[in-house]
């Protein structure tokens, strides 16, 4: 069974654990849609969205050292936009309603998301991809840099001396 009917399999057991969501969808850190259950919502362009959220997450985190990015919840007047971390390369974005336990959204979204990364992992080992000790694949790369986190820039120093 291919990866992606896998992850799919779970958004669909996720969202009948969870009646008020709206949607979900797994895409990469890359801004590729994995497997969406998702209705009402283009998932390219939301999937692309979260990339960029996820990158702007994880430089936040990085920068008020509080370690690995985990989770972004943004709330709206309509309802939730749940994102979760799925292992190193890839990302769970969850639509939920406004009247949706949060707390349960959170705990279920947490589930999903390691379950997710286990699957990618599986499937990334069975391929015989780069596994490093202590059983998480490396972040992919592009060009030395993270994929899915952004650029640091830093100001050009001043050639001026007095």
């Amino acid at each position: 069974m291919a990866v992606e009917t896998e992850v799919l399999n779970e958004l669909h057991r996720l969202r009948a654990r969870i009646p008020e969501l709206a949607g979900a969808l797994a895409a990469g850190a890359d801004g590729l849609v994995l497997a969406e259950d998702m209705p009402d919502v283009q998932p390219e362009g939301l999937a692309a969205l979260t990339a960029a959220a996820l990158g702007v997450g994880r430089r936040m985190v990085d920068l008020a050292a509080r370690g690995e990015f985990r989770e972004l919840l943004v709330r709206g007047a309509g309802g939730y936009l749940a994102t979760y971390a799925a292992g190193p390369s890839a990302v769970l974005t969850l639509l939920a309603d406004d009247r949706t336990n949060v707390g349960r959204l959170h705990l279920e979204g947490r589930r999903s998301g390691t379950r997710i990364a286990e699957l990618l992992l599986a499937a990334r080992s069975m391929d015989d991809g780069p596994v490093v000790h202590g059983g998480e694949p490396p972040a992919p790369q592009f060009r030395g840099r993270i994929l899915g986190a952004l650029p640091l820039r830093i100001p050009p120093q001043s050639r001026y001396e007095p």
